[in-house]
C-alpha cells in the first residue's frame, strides 16, 4: 500500500478529549504499519472559540502520550500551513472555481427564513434542509448582490436524484441517497470555511490517503466525496 497519509485535524476550542488521542492511535499506527506518515493539522476556522492554549494543551497532550506525528505546525513539512485559519487565500481560491463551476451557489436566505423553513418541514415530519431557494436565482441577480456586500454564505449544489457510492474499509460499499443530503454551507457570512470545506480541500492537498474516524461522519461522507 504506497504513499499511505492519515492525519488527525483537532479543533483548538476547549481542553484535549479523549476521543481525539483515541482517532489519533488508529491513524498513526495504520499509517506507520503501511511505511506511511501521519500528519497533524489544527482546524482552527472557530475564531470565536479558538485559543493559542487551547492548541498548545492538544499538542501537550498527544506529545505525552507518545503520539508523534511527521508533519505539522510545529514540525512543519511539505504541505503546510497546517494551520487552517493560514490557509484562507487556498479556500479563496478553490471556493471561486466551484462558483464558476456552478458546483456552489451564494446563498442569501435570512436566518429568519431559515428558522421558519425549519419549522415548517419539521411539522410536515420532513427531513430538515435547505430548500434550494436561492439556487433559482439568475446569475446576473447573485452577482449583483454579491457585487453589492448584500450578506450570504455559499452552498454547495447536491444532485437530488441517484445514489452516492464508496467503499468503506470496514462496511465495504456504501450507498446514500442524494435526495438525504443537505446543500451544505461552505463558506460562512464572515467568510471562513465551514470544517465540510475546509478538511476537504486540506486533505486533497496535503495528500492524506485514508480517513480514519468515528462512524458517525459516515452519513457526511456525500458531502466530502462530491
Amino acid at each position: 500500500m504506497p504513499d499511505v497519509k492519515t492525519r488527525i485535524a483537532p479543533s483548538p476550542t476547549g481542553d484535549p478529549h479523549v476521543g481525539t488521542a483515541y482517532i489519533a492511535l488508529f491513524n498513526r499506527c495504520f499509517a506507520h504499519q503501511h511505511g506511511g506518515s501521519f500528519l497533524l493539522r489544527i482546524e482552527d476556522t472557530d475564531q470565536q472559540r479558538s485559543t493559542g492554549k487551547s492548541e498548545q494543551d492538544i499538542l501537550n497532550a498527544l506529545s505525552w502520550l507518545g503520539l508523534s506525528w511527521d508533519e505539522g505546525p510545529d514540525v512543519g513539512g511539505d504541505s503546510g500551513p497546517y494551520r487552517q485559519s493560514q490557509r484562507t487565500a487556498i479556500y479563496r481560491e478553490h471556493i471561486q472555481h466551484l462558483l464558476d463551476k456552478e458546483l456552489a451557489f451564494p446563498c442569501f436566505c435570512s436566518s429568519d427564513r431559515l428558522t421558519e423553513l425549519r419549522r415548517e418541514q419539521m411539522v410536515a415530519k420532513q427531513t430538515p434542509g435547505y430548500d434550494g431557494h436561492c439556487l433559482q436565482l439568475e446569475p446576473g441577480e447573485r452577482k449583483r448582490r454579491m457585487d453589492s456586500g448584500e450578506a450570504h454564505v455559499i452552498r454547495m449544489v447536491v444532485p437530488r436524484e441517484g445514489d452516492c457510492r464508496f467503499d468503506d474499509m470496514l462496511r465495504g460499499e456504501v450507498s446514500i441517497n442524494w435526495a438525504q443530503v443537505d446543500m451544505q454551507v461552505l463558506i460562512k457570512s464572515d467568510g471562513l470555511p465551514t470544517y465540510h470545506f475546509a478538511n476537504v480541500v486540506d486533505d486533497h492537498l496535503m495528500g492524506v490517503t485514508h480517513v480514519i474516524r468515528g462512524e458517525e461522519w459516515i452519513n457526511s461522507l456525500p458531502k466530502h466525496a462530491l
